[in-house]
């Protein structure tokens, strides 16, 4: 039965599901038409279903810019993102049309910090080349030279962009194997539980650490910023970890490097696209660990993101101001 009230409710799409915690109260005080395949919505699908709300819940997989806008139509009033970054939404667009946008900053920085970890230990100690060899029935025997990775303790990371994940990986790495902790940012910082913490320049940071974890956001200054010319500053011997996102490594020069022994490992997260083709070559890497990008894949990141996700959209189409606004 159709509820008679419905048509007093503003008008929501949400592009994915989400957990409970954020679905249950848009269902409660939205007309709100939720996106339930498991695949994203296509662009024309994505147009289409964003037309005629006041409020839209999406992901960093949905492109909102100028032409999204023109679709939704006048009446929108509030973009909440399902993520912290927002480089999916074209920011200055949507304060053109006086157009809300949140975000889910905070939340997730545990989560992340420690997926940039486990990405490190693994690909410092060559855990899923040796798992597959388990797997895979190669295993014969104890190998006394067999897998042969690198130590933690007393090494050198450096951290590029020393933001909320950034200094939470920097504490566990320097309080966990007593790291010394090298960074670059757009400023200088005393970097909280970590006050030996040191900021030097980009190509500095590169030189001297024996792991290299990427947290910059994306920008147009980042964009590639880890490319044949940064990977070249980097000793033979060092791991690159990135958990931020895909395009600020250039994947032809890493492949290159990997592939080439120039650089002893990397861990990734995200990757450009999402997900990679098949057959991709640095699928084809030992010394390349990909994860399908879920950092903030935890229970208690991804319901705290979805309770953010739904305060800011009701905010947004009640007219308040959101919880977390860009």
């Amino acid at each position: 039965m159709t509820d008679p009230t419905s048509s007093t409710k503003p008008r929501v799409f949400v592009t994915r599901r989400i957990p409970q915690r954020g679905l249950d109260p848009i269902l409660a005080a939205t007309d709100c038409d939720l996106w339930a395949e498991p695949m994203p919505p296509d662009r024309q699908s994505l147009l289409e279903r964003a037309r005629g709300c006041e409020g839209l819940l999406t992901m960093l997989s949905d492109r909102v810019d100028a032409e999204f806008f023109d679709a939704a139509g006048p009446q929108l009033k509030v973009v909440s993102n399902f993520a912290v970054g927002v480089n999916n939404i074209d920011l200055a667009e949507a304060a053109r049309r006086g157009i809300a946008v949140g975000h889910t900053p905070e939340v997730l920085t545990d989560a992340t910090a420690d997926i940039a970890v486990a990405l490190l230990l693994a690909a410092a100690r060559h855990l899923k080349s040796a798992s597959d060899e388990v797997r895979q029935g190669r295993w014969k025997t104890w190998e006394p030279t067999g897998w042969l990775g690198c130590d933690l303790v007393g090494r050198t990371v450096g951290i590029i962009g020393m933001g909320r994940i950034g200094a939470a990986v920097a504490r566990r790495l320097h309080g966990g194997w007593g790291m010394e902790v090298l960074f670059s940012s757009r400023s200088e910082k005393v970097v909280p539980g970590v006050p030996t913490a040191r900021h030097f320049p980009l190509d500095e940071v590169l030189r001297r650490a024996d792991f290299v974890s990427v947290h910059t956001d994306l920008t147009d200054e980042t964009r590639g910023l880890i490319g044949h010319r940064a990977l070249a500053l980097m000793k033979p011997s060092a791991i690159l970890i990135n958990t931020s996102r895909g395009p600020v490594v250039d994947q032809d020069a890493l492949h290159q490097a990997l592939s080439t022994g120039k650089l002893f490992a990397a861990g990734l997260d995200v990757t450009d696209p999402e997900p990679l083709p098949g057959g991709h070559p640095l699928l084809a890497l030992e010394n390349c660990i990909i994860l399908p990008h879920i950092g903030s894949a935890t229970r208690e990141a991804r319901d705290a993101m979805a309770a953010i996700s739904a305060e800011n959209l009701l905010a947004g189409v009640q007219g308040r101001p959101l919880r977390h606004a860009v």
